[in-house]
């Protein structure tokens, strides 16, 4: 693949590359760049969200760079600031190592493991005496962190800023110095802390790094930016009958973004797949593809064929009435546990029942099989809920206006 080939690849999915200039030199120079992107063990469960980056990453190691999947374990003792108004509690050191061994089992379900470097940013932020943490705070100013979006809205509102917060992009950016890194990568909401590296890194003398950016992917309800804490999320490690059902549920519109977002297939044969679906082919059959090529990854491809039968047979071929009314139901923000909708629809005479059925595993939504309790769905989607084999419900959220 040629420089030209490699900077679309690169550009996919991306949401913005700083600077583009910079990336070609790197490359034009023909040597393997060091690549890093870094994960603060927060949360044990890898979802397709968390993918997005993962992908990119994958790409530069199929170009021949160097890729490091930096686990920051002394940055999570901090509490990642980001997005939030409230100071972030940081993680015991039993909490992150737990969740980084489970981050390990996971990540290479994407990345080649043989060519995957895995480090821990307390290698040398432990090591940092209080003199070169002075001098590496005295690189960058309080007006500058002000200008990040979370710190101005909470320094603007009297909330409460932690001096160690300001910090964390500090030792995020440090990450960089060390490491020595020509590409970071990073979510939109990482932008800050990735052009932290940068400064830094010319502080210290040495080259800055490139910028990418990935978007953040939108859940299964389409509209908020895919979470386990508002149930639209799909697990990599999710059972396929689930993963497969929860893929036939996003719109024909959310596919396409999925599609460019995290399926491995060329640019070209997504187009092609655009044209069909213009010229009439069912853009039902088309989510068939994404669904089987996204479950043959997390499982393999033999397993993503049963899913697909036993989808066809648990939801195309009669096992949801055809006549099914739409129920309507306005929600807030905050959304509906499921176990209130199935009562409401009339799928369930209690909540109480109705957390016995999910229990159970009695329920399912959109031909995926639930068990969680907590599970809260959110306005902006349609659902069929199916309690045991006859009963069914199709309902449909609306924002409370």
């Amino acid at each position: 693949m040629n420089l030209r080939e490699q900077i679309l690849e690169l550009e996919r999915g991306a949401s913005e590359l700083l600077l583009i200039g910079d990336l070609v030199k790197k490359l034009e120079r023909g040597a393997a760049l060091r690549v890093k992107a870094g994960f603060d063990p927060t949360a044990p469960d890898l979802h397709l969200g968390h993918t997005v980056l993962l992908n990119k990453m994958r790409q530069f190691q199929q170009f021949g760079h160097e890729v490091t999947f930096l686990i920051g374990d002394f940055t999570g003792m901090i509490g990642d600031p980001t997005g939030r108004n409230t100071t972030r509690p940081p993680l015991t050191p039993e909490e992150i190592q737990a969740n980084a061994r489970t981050y390990e089992a996971q990540v290479f379900k994407i990345l080649d493991r043989e060519r995957t470097r895995i480090d821990f940013n307390s290698r040398w932020l432990s090591a940092l005496t209080a003199a070169e943490v002075v001098k590496l705070a005295a690189h960058y100013t309080v007006a500058r962190m002000l200008e990040r979006d979370d710190f101005s809205k909470r320094y603007k509102s009297g909330q409460p800023i932690s001096i160690h917060e300001f910090l964390y992009p500090l030792a995020q950016g440090y990450d960089s110095v060390a490491m020595r890194a020509d590409v970071e990568l990073g979510g939109t909401d990482q932008k800050f802390n990735l052009l932290v590296g940068r400064t830094l890194q010319e502080a210290y003398g040495q080259e800055p790094q490139v910028v990418i950016t990935t978007p953040l992917l939108e859940g299964t309800d389409g509209v908020n930016k895919m979470s386990k804490s508002l149930g639209n999320y799909i697990g990599i490690t999710e059972d396929a009958d689930s993963m497969f059902g929860k893929l036939m549920s996003i719109s024909d519109e959310l596919m396409w973004r999925y599609f460019e977002l995290l399926s491995f297939r060329p640019l070209a044969e997504i187009a092609q797949l655009k044209r069909e679906a213009a010229d009439g082919r069912n853009p039902r059959d088309i989510k068939f593809e994404l669904a089987r090529e996204l479950v043959s990854r997390f499982h393999d491809a033999a397993t993503a064929e049963r899913a697909h039968r036993s989808f066809i047979a648990r939801v195309s071929e009669k096992a949801v009435p055809d006549d099914l009314p739409v129920q309507a139901f306005h929600v807030d923000a905050a959304g509906l546990k499921l176990a209130n909708l199935m009562k409401a629809a009339g799928l369930a005479a209690s909540s109480s029942e109705a957390n016995r059925k999910i229990e159970e595993g009695a329920v399912r939504i959109d031909g995926a099989r639930v068990t969680d309790r907590a599970l809260t769905l959110h306005a902006g989607a349609e659902h069929v809920i199916q309690v045991g084999s006859r009963r069914f419900a199709k309902v449909r959220l609306d924002l409370k206006s």
